[in-house]
């Protein structure tokens, strides 16, 4: 009985992922950002890790890409710093995702965090982590905020961007 089903090896998966993140450098290059071949390898490994551990499987393009094109202009990252902080940005990324119970798109959560990160953590992830993705996470998780499909987050990005975020 044939499902159709194929079976993709591993190698095709990576090489895929590293020609996306290689593809990322046009943007990020224009800010002094450009990973190297081994470094793009480096992040699909973090990456592979950071998924299997939130228990998460990604399909589609690639949260790190986009991780990549969001983040690329912020006035916090030069290039002695830029994998270690994408690598970083993975794993809360994708614990993120958790903890806010996939009620936030990958694309309103990266924006969040951008206006964050750039906004009131001025450039420290730890703040974005402890301060304002874990009171994002606890208020969605109380249903103190109601998200619509339509506009998640927007609330909190604008918020962000004016450096205006309130919680209660």
């Amino acid at each position: 009985m044939d499902f159709g089903f194929s079976v993709v090896p591993a190698d095709v998966f990576k090489e895929k992922a590293l020609g996306e993140l290689l593809e990322a450098n046009n943007k990020s290059a224009e800010f002094g950002l450009v990973l190297t071949r081994e470094e793009a390898s480096q992040l699909i490994e973090v990456k592979s890790h950071e998924l299997s551990a939130a228990g998460r499987i990604e399909f589609g393009s690639s949260a790190l890409k986009e991780i990549i094109e969001a983040f690329c202009d912020s006035p916090y990252l030069n290039r002695q710093n830029y994998t270690d902080f994408l690598s970083e940005m993975l794993e809360i990324f994708y614990s993120y995702k958790n903890e806010t119970l996939d009620l936030v798109s990958d694309s309103d959560l990266i924006s969040y965090m951008k206006a964050c990160f750039n906004g009131v953590c001025q450039g420290s992830t730890e703040l974005l982590k402890t301060r304002e993705l874990d009171e994002l996470s606890r208020q969605i998780r109380s249903g103190d905020i109601s998200l619509t499909v339509a506009d998640p987050a927007d609330e909190f990005i604008t918020a962000a961007e004016e450096n205006e975020i309130e919680f209660n």
